[in-house]
């Protein structure tokens, strides 16, 4: 299958007193170059989705700009798949430092054209919207409930076709499910750069 990864750069940060996620750094290594040495591995079409070009005119990448004036990951999202050329795009926001490549493959293996969203269930039935994927065919539904001011991604699921892949079966890719840790306050920060040196992520 032809997937783009998009890496969602766009978030304000606020509980991290605004500092952009991307260019945190754990361990010396900010979240961003994380992101792109996972995504390089994986991907020939990278782009970032985010509010701002000049933030990231240091990178050689395209940089999707959100079209709604609200921020939140829904409009990263439409960005990222209006402006990719694949039909299909791995979406991770700046707030996972641990993606790990193994676990991106195998969320990949499971795209087949008849589906339109790809996204990781866990056991407690938690589904990971922001380490996903995504097809083209979700852009109307994702514009007519961001026109709506409603920006809870799974909000459309009803009205695509879902595949539900159990963390279980990507759990070879990824054997301590690192790549489902989030980064939202500094305490977070803090725990993030005990698990990248205890488990050299």
């Amino acid at each position: 299958m032809d997937i783009a990864g998009i890496i969602l750069a766009g978030g304000l940060g606020t509980r991290m007193g605004y500092v952009k996620k991307a260019f945190m750094e754990i361990n010396g290594t900010t979240v961003l170059d994380r992101l792109l040495s996972v995504y390089e591995s994986v991907f020939d079409e990278i782009l970032i989705a985010a509010r701002d070009r000049e933030d990231f005119r240091h990178i050689d990448l395209p940089v999707a700009r959100d079209r709604f004036e609200a921020r939140s990951s829904l409009t990263g999202i439409h960005a990222g798949l209006a402006e990719m050329r694949a039909e299909y795009g791995f979406f991770a926001a700046c707030d996972a430092p641990f993606v790990q490549a193994g676990l991106v493959e195998r969320l990949c293996t499971e795209v087949t054209p008849d589906v339109d969203v790809v996204i990781p269930l866990k056991e407690d039935g938690y589904r990971e919207p922001l380490c996903a994927v995504y097809s083209k065919r979700c852009l109307p539904h994702i514009e007519a409930q961001l026109n709506r001011e409603n920006f809870r991604i799974i909000d459309f699921f009803d009205q695509v076709t879902v595949r539900e892949v159990p963390v279980a079966r990507l759990r070879d890719g990824d054997p301590d499910q690192v790549s489902f840790f989030n980064v939202n306050s500094p305490d977070d920060l803090r725990q993030a750069e005990r698990l990248a040196r205890e488990l050299a992520v």
